[in-house]
């Protein structure tokens, strides 16, 4: 049976592999990942900014100077007279959301360890239903992408 119903926008359809991959890979929270997903589109935020988002996610006092202290938002202008200090998304930050947003955009998941820590020998059972279904969907993505051309 052929699917006769098409979406012309799919991102979605991956998004639970696609987090759970970055989050295995970046070691990061779901809640850390939300909030930079919220402040990859900010050029430059004060911490008033963080906050207002921050409020909507689990409760974590520690959660601005722990992102600051692993490297995923930097200071970009320090407090000067009665301007406020101003942050921004590191590199780092920014190349792990561009990396997702590449995945959700369908770019195939590394199938291998040194890409991916779903594929390392020590996973528990959960890690390895990810792995099984990353395998399905590079196969899905392969198919899709040699049937446009």
């Amino acid at each position: 049976m052929t699917n006769q119903f098409k979406p012309s926008q799919d991102y979605l359809k991956y998004w639970r592999v696609i987090r759970y991959f970055v989050q295995a890979k970046y070691k990061i929270s779901m809640a850390d990942l939300e909030l930079l997903l919220f402040l990859y589109s900010e050029k430059y935020f004060n911490k008033t900014k963080f906050i207002e988002f921050d409020k909507l996610l689990s409760w974590d006092k520690e959660r601005f100077n722990k992102l600051i202290k692993d490297d995923w938002i930097v200071v970009f202008r320090k407090k000067k007279g009665k301007q406020a200090k101003l942050y921004e998304m590191s590199y780092k930050g920014r190349r792990m959301i561009g990396t997702m947003y590449k995945k959700l955009n369908g770019e195939e998941l590394p199938e291998s360890k040194v890409g991916n820590p779903l594929f390392s020998k020590n996973t528990n059972s959960t890690d390895r239903i990810y792995k099984n279904m990353i395998i399905e969907m590079n196969k899905f993505i392969r198919k899709e992408r040699s049937q446009q051309n």
